[in-house]
């Protein structure tokens, strides 16, 4: 009579969403389209330099480059159709990121304060619950509802307690995140429970 009950939502609760399909790097030098998509450059045992916008590759004698733009500066171009700078840099040196299948087994725990990566290429952290990151604001985010990954988006705010009682974050389209940076027009939020929002 003095056992213990089972916790119903041990293990894998059926009210919370599966994580987001994770990030995978791939060289740029892959069949992969570029423009438009989130792009890293480095050199390997260097380091990599991240938020970072790509278009199409152009090809220069006998070498491919990759024209490289700044995230906010990407965004302001293709809102407001205007022109900016975008440095060309071997294709070689670009990394593309892709959303990835989702892996068969949930990968497994380690400590969360070490994580050992190869200094060949970059790499991206797993997807995290917004309730167990650090810090939130201007992170980027991936909110599930019924099933769908709505990517593109950051967080406005830290996590609070909202009207109804759910621990929440503000979240807004990453194109009207960066607009409120270059217009100081304040973007349009949508509250969300944080058991909906993964850290990308």
């Amino acid at each position: 009579m003095n056992e213990p009950m089972p916790d119903p939502f041990a293990d894998h609760p059926d009210w919370a969403p599966r994580p987001p399909r994770p990030i995978e790097i791939v060289p740029a030098t892959s069949r992969v389209e570029l423009r438009g998509r989130r792009v890293l450059v480095g050199l390997p045992g260097l380091g990599w330099r991240g938020d970072l916008r790509a278009d199409d590759r152009v090809v220069q004698g006998s070498r491919t480059y990759v024209p490289i733009i700044p995230e906010h500066e990407w965004y302001r171009a293709e809102a407001e159709q205007v022109e900016v700078f975008a440095p060309l840099i071997p294709v070689e040196r670009v990394w593309v990121e892709t959303v990835a299948d989702r892996p068969r087994s949930s990968p497994k725990a380690g400590d969360p304060r070490f994580r050992l990566v190869s200094l060949d290429g970059p790499t991206h952290p797993a997807p995290t619950l917004v309730i167990e990151a650090d810090s939130v604001a201007g992170r980027r985010v991936v909110h599930i509802a019924d099933s769908v990954e709505r990517r593109d988006l950051r967080a406005v705010t830290e996590t609070y307690s909202g009207a109804e009682g759910d621990i929440c974050v503000r979240v807004t389209p990453e194109e009207e995140w960066y607009r409120w940076a270059w217009r100081g027009q304040a973007p349009t939020t949508l509250e969300v429970p944080v058991h909906l929002l993964w850290v990308e």
